[in-house]
């Protein structure tokens, strides 16, 4: 498979199907599929004969995370490295979320199973999300020492409000499609065999619709929120990339290919940045 494998599009009419295609790893987030969907959301942005999008998965899941494996490469090098890596791919990643947030046209998730981390946050900033009922949701970024990403700090408390946002990200536990649906954070939850058909009905009357009415209604619905949005994108990136040096993280990474719950019980990282994060926060 080459890097532009790794998305796969095709064209039904106005419709762009937008497929993440690394089933065998769950189409996790690896620097390949971060970057190949930034451009390919890029291209499909301006492409005039396009009136709607769907995003998707190959194979039994929409989107694991982030990969998990491509990131514990890096323990062993240098911190500057590290940091290089993960302010690259998040950039690539938020380059995709920020084209999915700004373009005129309408975006879909088609959430065909197991969703994580970054994909929550991807669905999140889609105008619709539609769930097979039997898809699993995670937001498990505090079992590997880091924060999350994606957008999902916003979004979330904005769909769900904050105290359920807080227990989402927090404890890190997963919940179903119908809790999805009760938080607010997919639109509606189908039959596995009705999710293709349920998709492609409602991208369909999206593209045949008036588009540039579409474009003017989705830029006024998310207006208020798109200064904040991209600010704490950037936020989200500043945090996730000072935490990939810190202990904490390198314990979740060692603890997830181990197999084991990881041990964050000596502290090691409620001196500086922590501390630092919130002090400049409340002054």
């Amino acid at each position: 498979m080459t890097i532009a494998d790794v998305v796969g599009v095709e064209q039904r009419g106005a419709v762009a199907h937008v497929t993440f295609n690394r089933p065998d790893a769950l189409n996790a987030l690896d620097m390949a599929l971060a970057s190949t969907l930034d451009q390919t959301l890029a291209r499909l942005a301006v492409d005039e004969t396009v009136g709607a999008i769907v995003l998707t998965g190959a194979g039994r899941a929409f989107m694991a995370g982030g990969d998990v494996r491509e990131f514990a490469q890096t323990l062993d090098g240098p911190a500057a490295a590290r940091s290089t890596y993960f302010s690259r791919l998040i950039d690539h990643a938020h380059g995709a979320v920020e084209r999915v947030w700004r373009m005129p046209k309408p975006v879909i998730a088609a959430i065909n199973g197991p969703v994580a981390g970054f994909g929550i946050g991807l669905a999140a900033a889609c105008d619709f999300s539609i769930a097979v009922e039997n898809a699993g949701f995670s937001l498990a970024y505090c079992h590997l020492g880091a924060t999350p990403d994606g957008g999902a700090t916003l979004m979330l408390p904005h769909l769900c409000g904050l105290k359920q946002a807080s227990a989402l990200v927090m404890l890190g536990d997963r919940f179903g499609a119908a809790e999805a649906h009760r938080l607010g954070i997919v639109n509606q939850v189908v039959a596995a065999d009705a999710l293709a058909n349920t998709v492609d009905a409602l991208s369909q009357r999206l593209a045949d619709g008036p588009l540039g009415t579409h474009a003017a209604t989705k830029a006024l619905l998310r207006g208020p929120l798109t200064a904040a949005f991209l600010a704490q994108l950037q936020a989200e990136k500043d945090q996730f990339t000072a935490r990939a040096n810190g202990a904490e993280f390198a314990e979740g990474l060692r603890a997830f290919l181990g197999k084991r719950k990881p041990d964050f019980t000596s502290r090691p990282d409620l001196t500086s940045q922590d501390s630092r994060f919130i002090l400049t926060n409340e002054s």
